[in-house]
């Protein structure tokens, strides 16, 4: 009688081979597989030498990682980003392909890119790109930890896994110092922290900033507003939070003396106090979930705790940040120590 299990046998070694020749296969190729922030999965041929990033957050990432001849297609509006005409003046005759509010998929795909990166509410974007063959991912750093995810995603689809490591290692060392300085201070200033075209445009909860004011020792007044967005208040609204620091982004609309002369304010704590700040820097803005966020973190730190960082801490860290990542020499005045 035959031995009617070889054949099965063989089939089964069959099968074994040729998974093994395929796994040979995609290793040799170097293909690389990621979930984006968005949960869809996205593979690669090979870590990618062509990057078209349509964010500015992912962009001074990039820059920060060492792939700035990487990239051929940036984010609209580029021209107008302090840290490319300083650190990477070659960015600025790069075409502008993209924004958070609309994608020119055309122009993306005559750069033949091996890789586009857009931001969450690009999601069709990426689909249309993706129908066309051609890779793209979709970020969202509002936390702390996805920043850092962020990052790790971009080493592994750049080929850079060991820049991207040592980038997340010193932002960790720098938000675990701060946060370990700050997290039993019995008394944690109330913060409100207003967006760009108003200052009664606020920060909601879900915001990456709102974390950075906790993180800083302080306590976000508009932490109860659901979302990741910046929303519209009233007058009203803030003169029930009766912030004890008000805390007005780099690249605002307004000027302080604006919000301390609103008579609908008057009598805040924070006006009363003269505790108004525009968060630094001259060169780029420290508020935004991008590497030298961990410079606006020690310096919020600075402002409601001085007893806890100094000036000296946080220009000094300033210092070598722009000179380690970007190769700049900063002055005083780009940083913001006088405001």
């Amino acid at each position: 009688m035959k031995n009617r299990f070889i054949p099965i046998l063989l089939v089964m070694l069959f099968l074994f081979q040729l998974t093994a020749c395929a796994g040979e296969s995609e290793a040799a190729s170097g293909a690389v597989t990621v979930t984006d922030q968005a949960g869809r999965e996205v593979t690669l041929e090979a870590p990618a030498e062509k990057i078209v990033s349509c964010y500015y957050l992912v962009t001074s990432s990039l820059l920060a990682l060492g792939r700035e001849e990487n990239i051929v297609g940036i984010e609209m509006s580029a021209d107008k980003r302090e840290l490319y005409k300083l650190a990477a003046p070659r960015m600025l005759e790069l075409p502008g392909v993209g924004s958070g509010k609309e994608t020119n998929i055309e122009a993306i795909a005559a750069l033949e890119p091996d890789l586009v990166i857009l931001s969450t509410k690009q999601g069709e974007a990426a689909d249309t790109l993706a129908g066309l063959g051609i890779p793209a991912v979709l970020v969202e750093p509002e936390t702390y930890e996805a920043f850092n995810g962020m990052v790790e995603m971009l080493g592994t689809l750049c080929g850079c896994e060991e820049e991207a490591d040592e980038l997340v290692a010193y932002y960790d060392s720098i938000a675990h110092k701060v946060t370990a300085l700050t997290e039993d201070v019995e008394e944690r200033p109330a913060v409100y922290l207003c967006g760009a075209g108003s200052y009664l445009r606020s920060c909601a909860g879900g915001m990456y900033q709102r974390q950075m004011i906790d993180m800083a020792g302080g306590q976000c007044v508009s932490d109860e507003l659901d979302g990741a967005k910046w929303v519209d208040i009233s007058a009203e609204q803030l003169v029930d939070w009766n912030p004890e620091v008000i805390f007005a982004v780099s690249y605002a609309e307004y000027t302080l003396e604006d919000i301390a002369a609103d008579t609908a304010l008057s009598g805040l704590k924070a006006i009363e106090g003269g505790r108004l700040y525009t968060v630094p820097s001259e060169i780029e803005a420290w508020d935004y979930p991008q590497p030298s966020s961990i410079l606006g973190l020690l310096w919020m730190a600075h402002v409601l705790h001085p007893e806890l960082v100094s000036q000296e801490d946080y220009v000094q860290e300033a210092e070598n940040f722009y000179s380690k990542y970007f190769g700049l020499t900063v002055t005083p005045e780009q940083l913001g120590v006088d405001r």
